[in-house]
């Protein structure tokens, strides 16, 4: 039987003894150094991304596909940041290498598959839905989609019994939402996913905006600045999955249509399907 008892452990002791977990992603920092240099080029940045020849065929290949749409092929690094932007391609950066860093843990209870599967599809919702309200957050609206259940697999990877535990208490709970999610894991681990995994993102010193949006997905508190952000991935995240139970405030939070909430789902799953396998390789 699972434990239903508050552990001892600080999100601190979680975060500590892993060199790797503990370590940004140097490439994504080595970018953003050039990127606030007002004296490097673009062709500055693509040098830094060149070194990875792996990365550097993963990045045009998501470039040359249906999620840019560009008509004519793009061969070249440089060319990719004139047309995305040295920002977007830093996103881009940083979600591979958080997608490959986090694509093989030991023991956990769901598919790494339908994980990254579920959380490209918020992130592409989450971009379709600012899209529909303003596109206030064009730069950060798809990293913070595809992140924020990042803590559940930092669960994994360093106390990969308890987050057993976790889900096993969830599986009895059917149907089961987010927030029943935060309970079982403050009931069992002490804090919960969303508050480990804005840690580690403060950890790796990644943007406030990503950090914040990820602490804010279990509560809400509208005096952030991150508060309507928070709020497109919230409902993003609902309709990511067709296993997540229907929450009628959380779908109604936007203000938006269900017509138009449709239209954009439609509009994700075509993106979803001719570009998953280029961010997913497992």
């Amino acid at each position: 039987m699972p434990t239903t008892q508050i552990t001892a452990l600080t999100i601190t002791d979680l975060l500590s003894g892993d060199l790797q977990l503990a370590s940004p992603p140097n490439i994504y920092f080595a970018l953003k150094a050039i990127i606030d240099n007002p004296h490097k080029s673009q062709m500055d940045a693509a040098f830094v991304i060149e070194k990875d020849a792996a990365l550097t065929a993963k990045l045009l290949k998501i470039v040359n596909s249906a999620f840019y749409g560009f008509p004519a092929q793009i061969t070249s690094v440089e060319k990719a940041i004139n047309l995305i932007g040295t920002r977007e391609l830093q996103n881009l950066v940083l979600s591979t290498i958080v997608i490959e860093r986090f694509s093989d843990l030991p023991g956990q209870t769901f598919s790494m598959h339908d994980f990254w599967a579920r959380n490209l599809r918020c992130a592409l919702l989450s971009r379709q839905l600012d899209q529909e309200l303003g596109n206030r957050y064009k730069e950060v609206n798809f990293i913070c989609g595809l992140l924020h259940n990042i803590g559940q697999l930092l669960f994994y990877r360093r106390i990969p019994v308890l987050a057993r535990d976790v889900d096993l208490l969830l599986l009895s709970k059917q149907p089961a939402n987010y927030l029943d999610q935060v309970l079982i894991e403050q009931q069992v681990i002490g804090f919960d996913q969303f508050q480990a995994g804005a840690e580690l993102c403060r950890l790796w010193k990644l943007p406030e905006v990503i950090i914040e949006t990820i602490r804010l997905h279990a509560i809400t508190d509208d005096t952030s600045s991150y508060a309507e952000l928070a709020t497109i991935i919230r409902v993003a995240n609902l309709f990511s999955s067709i296993d997540n139970p229907y929450d009628d405030e959380i779908a109604n939070s936007l203000n938006m249509p269900i017509s138009q909430l449709s239209i954009c789902i439609d509009k994700v799953h075509e993106e979803f399907e001719a570009i998953f396998k280029l961010f997913y390789t497992g």
